[in-house]
């Protein structure tokens, strides 16, 4: 793992201020390469642990991962299809491809030099040393070379490149490609596997998965645990393979494919349409391969066979694998490298030991997680599945994750006599195939499964039990901002609300019509529903934010969202900010607005949290004159969720739930660490304590507080004995 040299990181970013950003939005392409870069950083801090600074560098490799598949194989098409077309920023595909290129290839070498610069050095004084096999022992070498022999070979299979058809190179999994030559005087006993004269001999193997991508070795001292890679192996021994040759060059290498395939909306069978987008997945086009720097000579051959140019090749010297370093995780006596565990405490309103239909009955109740445990939407899901007095359960799922208890419950609710409806969203990028397993298992057990919506994702997160109570039915629900996954919500910070609110519970049956049969359209009170009224709902709480705001009081809008990046929003909040209203944004992502500007958005602050929480909860605050109003919602403010798919608004009605949550915004806004703040001229700049300040950190502040109310409940309580004759 050679360590290549540092380019000066500040020059670079001041580069990208320029390339991003026109007179009135950012790119998005670019605005998310950005927060990769956010990523990037928090990787590159001291102050954290060091396995979670490997943690944040192999975030940023995933993070890119399925941009490159995604959004940067979307922006190839729009060259080919539409070259002279540009986004709002006024790029032409061309300009963007070329623009990607650029700024991902800095923040690709920031990670590289990080790597190999901070962490395999920190590694190494910890007593875990990566060793390449030019530095085994003698030791060492004999027990790779016997590794490789019996535990690696066999699962190799190498393809040759010289016939007709180029093998087919598997999504994102590394390869070692190998340059051959004939050793003299050893004939070739089928001729019809000699190469064409003039042909280089090229060999592809690649690494199985089958085997963990770090190797143990062998050493004389306790405190020490030396390890190599798989690849490295198979790069130094690979020649085996190839009796009669020797390999004259090797190139360790991987390759992102198109994954942006779009199901046939108007297929008799959605299911199969969706297995055959899958199917063709795995032979899409290339968009970017990632490289060692070992042989130009083999890069150049990769990239003319794999029809990628210039700027698709990201070449590294020493290059290192994030998530390969990650398995040291896995080893002994690592407990010290990791940041000290976050409980996931007991939701304080909702009783551990019986039903919650009473209390949420009494009021509305806000579930924070991680900081409080996700097992409550479990439990009321398994308490509707076992209450003989349940009838009906209602629900969309959009990820839900293996094993779920989610799908258990379910069934279960199923197999005792309940109508249960689930609407299940197959579309659901990278998770389909396993959509599809769910699905159908939940049709076995007697689930009614609706799949999804005709050129629309469902996005929304709703949950409603019908319940006989007192020769009447009452509904409960359940809405929330993020997916019904109980293994993501232990690292994405997401808002929910359980209500037996009736007026909620009519929209949400309205909204289940719709969604599941043939019902028209039909006003709600209180939800708002992409495509339908949900943008135009909030472009008018803009829009009234704007009337009520006055010089002596002027309007205040707070937002908290993964991404901005609907034109027309933006504008209206151009609008607002000319106005004279505040409007405060805490933009995870992606964020095409720009703060900052004298005469646009002077009033207009965009923060970002980067921490060991995903950010992904959605709400937002508006004024409203005296009459302040929070809605939660599944939607960030993109157009492919207020226009393109089926999304969820809902207000917050009872006033200690209100309270809590404007809570959890203003510590959003006062944190002073792990944020960011969105420069007028593109760029973001860390926060830090000014002069006399104290540190806020926004999650663990959030932490604690959570963690002493779990005090306050479980500390037990004061009894006073009064004495008497």
């Amino acid at each position: 793992m050679a360590v290549a040299k540092s380019p000066n990181n500040a020059k670079k970013r001041t580069s990208a201020k320029k390339q991003m950003t026109n007179d009135k939005y950012l790119n998005r392409e670019l605005s998310w390469i950005e927060f990769n870069d956010r990523v990037l950083r928090e990787g590159k801090r001291s102050d954290i642990p060091l396995l979670e600074q490997l943690n944040f560098l192999s975030i940023v490799t995933s993070n890119f991962n399925e941009f490159f598949q995604v959004r940067v194989a979307s922006v190839k098409r729009l060259l080919k299809n539409s070259p002279g077309g540009k986004d709002i920023s006024g790029r032409t595909p061309k300009q963007q491809l070329k623009d990607i290129s650029t700024r991902a290839r800095q923040v690709m070498q920031e990670q590289q030099d990080a790597l190999q610069k901070r962490i395999i050095p920190a590694l190494a004084k910890e007593g875990f040393v990566c060793k390449r096999p030019k530095q085994f022992t003698v030791q060492q070498k004999e027990f790779a070379q016997e590794i490789f022999k019996a535990q690696i070979l066999p699962l190799l299979t190498p393809l040759r490149t010289d016939s007709q058809e180029f093998p087919k190179i598997a999504n994102l999994k590394w390869h070692a490609a190998f340059l051959l030559k004939p050793i003299s005087g050893i004939k070739i006993a089928n001729k019809e596997f000699a190469a064409k004269p003039g042909t280089p001999i090229v060999a592809l193997v690649q690494i199985p998965d089958a085997i963990p991508n770090l190797i143990w070795l062998p050493g004389d001292k306790e405190d020490v645990k030396e390890f190599t890679t798989v690849a490295d192996l198979l790069l130094q021994y690979g020649s085996q393979l190839f009796d009669g040759y020797e390999a004259t060059k090797h190139l360790l290498f991987n390759v992102a494919l198109d994954a942006d395939f779009a199901v046939d909306e108007d297929a008799n069978d959605i299911v199969q349409a969706m297995q055959e987008v899958l199917v063709a997945r795995q032979s899409s086009f290339a968009v970017r391969m990632v490289c060692d720097k070992s042989s130009s000579e083999l890069q150049k051959f990769l990239a003319q066979k794999l029809n990628l140019k210039a700027d698709d090749i990201y070449a590294f010297d020493g290059l290192v694998d994030a998530a390969t370093l990650c398995e040291i995780g896995d080893a002994e006596n690592t407990d010290h490298l990791r940041n000290k565990r976050w409980e996931n405490f007991q939701n304080s309103v909702l009783p551990e030991d019986e039903p919650y239909w009473d209390t949420i009955k009494r009021r509305d109740v806000i579930l924070h997680v991680p900081y409080e445990s996700y097992n409550p939407v479990v439990k009321f899901l398994n308490d509707a599945a076992d209450d003989p007095e349940v009838l009906s359960i209602k629900m969309t799922l959009y990820r839900t994750g293996r094993g779920s208890p989610i799908i258990s419950a379910l069934e279960k609710a199923a197999r005792n006599g309940k109508q249960v409806t689930v609407l299940v969203e197959l579309k659901a990028r990278f998770d389909e195939e396993r959509n599809i397993a769910w699905a159908e298992e939940l049709e076995k057990a007697g689930v009614l499964v609706v799949y999804g919506l005709v050129n629309l994702k469902v996005h929304a997160k709703i949950l409603m039990v019908i319940r006989r109570e007192q020769e009447a039915f009452k509904r409960y629900v359940h809405l929330a901002t993020g997916n019904y996954n109980p293994r993501t919500a232990r690292i994405y910070s997401d808002l929910s609300l359980f209500t037996a609110n009736h007026e909620i519970a009519n929209d949400a049956t309205k909204f289940f019509n719709i969604v599941t049969g043939y019902s028209a359209l039909q006003k709600m009170k209180y939800l708002a529903m992409a495509p339908v009224d949900l943008k135009s709902k909030l472009l008018s709480m803009i829009q009234r934010e704007i009337e009520l705001s006055t010089p002596q009081t002027p309007g205040l809008i707070i937002a908290k969202m993964n991404s901005l990046a609907d034109e027309e929003v933006i504008s209206a909040l151009y609008k607002a900010n000319r106005a004279g209203v505040r409007v405060m944004l805490n933009i995870r992502g992606i964020c095409m607005l720009l703060p900052g500007v004298p005469g646009m958005s002077e009033n207009i602050r965009v923060v970002s949290i980067v921490d060991r929480y995903l950010e992904h909860s959605r709400v937002f605050y508006f004024q409203n004159g005296a009459s302040p109003e929070i809605y939660l919602a599944s939607a960030d403010w993109m157009p492919r969720n207020l226009d393109r798919r089926i999304e969820l608004m809902f207000p917050i009605l009872d006033s200690a739930a209100f309270k809590e949550i404007k809570r959890i915004l203003d510590v959003y806004f006062d944190s002073n660490i792990n944020s960011y703040e969105l420069q007028s001229d593109g760029s973001w700049t860390a926060l830090k304590p000014k002069a006399g300040e104290s540190p806020k950190r926004a999650q663990e502040i959030l932490y604690n507080e959570y963690k002493a109310r779990n005090d306050r409940n479980k500390a037990p309580k004061t009894r006073f004995i009064v004495r008497r004759k």
